[in-house]
């Protein structure tokens, strides 16, 4: 009998035996539940946030006030999606995200993990956007996220270019549900 894959089973994103901690530049994509269009909307290529777009945009502004040991660089909010760079440095230095000697020095103090500043932004921000919808519990964001390791300063500069230049592209935008078949949201 051949062997299927379970359909049920989540693809990991995560690269494997990778240290979420160390210093680095990330880049994340961060997906609204159901791909629904809630942060706002694109008009005349300038997104133009909703109230539940400026507490996504006012809650990752926020994220260096719990997490000391990161860096936000560019980040946009789109109708139905987010993207940003998360920079994790030690409290003690400069850091360069492209800095490779950098990357092998150990931490002084502790820092969070990619994914633990991932979930306290989607906790932060859904549990302010449910209060305002007055609808706790109902989610927000879907489970998982995208992520990509930047490793040098031409992947950190074509990305910093895709997210600004994002909401001139949103008609063609792979996250923008009229670019999809209709079965597909």
């Amino acid at each position: 009998m051949p062997n299927f894959p379970n359909p049920l089973r989540r693809k990991h994103l995560r690269l494997r035996d990778f240290d979420y901690t160390q210093n680095g530049a990330y880049f994340v994509t961060i997906c609204t539940h159901s791909r629904r269009r809630l942060l706002g909307d694109v008009v005349d290529d300038k997104v133009v946030l909703s109230a539940e777009g400026r507490i996504v945009l006012e809650c990752w502004q926020d994220l260096t006030n719990h997490y000391p040991h990161i860096e936000l660089d560019d980040f946009v909010v789109m109708p139905n999606h987010v993207h940003g760079i998360v920079v994790i440095t030690d409290s003690d230095k400069d850091f360069s995200p492209t800095d490779p000697e950098a990357r092998l020095k150990p931490a002084t103090t502790k820092s969070h993990s990619l994914p633990e500043v991932i979930r306290g932004f989607k906790t932060f921000s859904a549990r302010s956007i449910n209060r305002l919808r007055n609808s706790a519990g109902e989610p927000v964001w879907q489970r998982n996220y995208y992520e990509h390791v930047i490793r040098d300063e031409t992947s950190l500069r074509m990305i910093r270019e895709y997210i600004v230049n994002n909401p001139a592209k949103w008609a063609e935008d792979r996250y923008n549900p009229g670019n999809a078949p209709s079965d597909a949201w």
